[in-house]
Formats: C-alpha cells, sequence, structure tokens
C-alpha cells in the first residue's frame, strides 16, 4: 500500500505531516496523535497500516499503537481489516471534520449543564455566579451555531 507520492516527493509529504501536526499540537493534541492523523489524512486513500505508519514516521509500532488507540477513543479514526489479511487498517473518516465539530456539541451541553449547576451553588447575583452564567451563555450560543452551520456546510458540499 505504499504512496506513490512517497517515492516522488517524500520530503515534501514528510515536511507537509510534520506542519500540519505542529499546527495540531499547537491547539492541544498529543504529538504523536497529531502525525500520525496527519499522516492518515494525507495519505491517498485515508488508511494506513501500522507498519506502514511506523515506517513513515519513523517511529516505533507502540508509539502508533499508542496514537492510534488515543485517536480512536475521540472519533477521529477508525480501525477495519485490510480485505484478504490479518492485518489492521486506521482510517480517517469520510467527514472527518463535520464528526469532530458535531461530536463537540455534546460537550458543549454538558458543560452548560455543569456550569447551571455551578451558578445555583455559589449563587446567582455573586460575582462568580455571573461568570458562570455568561459562560454557559456562551456555550448555549455556541451549541446553537453550531448546528446551524452544520446545516450549512451539508448544503455547500451539496454543491462541490
Amino acid at each position: 500500500m505504499a504512496d506513490p507520492r512517497d517515492e516522488e516527493r517524500p520530503a515534501e509529504v514528510l515536511t507537509f505531516i510534520e506542519r500540519f501536526a505542529a499546527e495540531m499540537v499547537e491547539a492541544g493534541m498529543q504529538r504523536m496523535a497529531a502525525r500520525v492523523f496527519s499522516a492518515l489524512l494525507v495519505s491517498e486513500n485515508g488508511a494506513l497500516s501500522s507498519a506502514e505508519l511506523s515506517e513513515r514516521l519513523q517511529v516505533s509500532p507502540a508509539a502508533v499503537s499508542g496514537a492510534v488507540r488515543y485517536l480512536a477513543q475521540v472519533g477521529m479514526v477508525h480501525r477495519e481489516r485490510d480485505p484478504g489479511s490479518r492485518r489492521e487498517l486506521y482510517r480517517v473518516h469520510r467527514d472527518q471534520w463535520y464528526e469532530t465539530f458535531t461530536s463537540r456539541s455534546g460537550v458543549l451541553a454538558r458543560w452548560e449543564n455543569t456550569l447551571r449547576t455551578g451558578i445555583d451553588t455559589v449563587g446567582e447575583e455573586t460575582d462568580a455566579g455571573q461568570r458562570l452564567a455568561e459562560t454557559a451563555a456562551f456555550f448555549d450560543f455556541l451549541q446553537r451555531e453550531l448546528g446551524a452551520m452544520m446545516d450549512r456546510w451539508r448544503e455547500h458540499k451539496a454543491t462541490m
């Protein structure tokens, strides 16, 4: 499953992988997970085996395993069997970014509910209660806007 771009422009492909991974690390993702995700994202069919990831990134299979486990837990990749083989492939989701951002809505809802409990705990009229209320209102706003934005994305994508 070698990617022909690795033979044609190996330095450029690896530079891109490392650059995008660095951007994700800057945003808070674990370094190895960011590198593995970037390598999968840039691969021709969006899927690579553990051995291919190890070779491409020049890291141990254990490092790949830990990164893939994390990425699967957060819903950024999934495992599948290579047809006719016993090896597993790791694949980025087709609508990766849509799925990632849509799943954040549930996180925002949980945070908002917890914040509302905090308002009751510290008192609505206190400075802390007002900060919590503003934060809860912000998360409520984000949830509504995110849903509308995802609807617009689906419409836009259909025209592409």
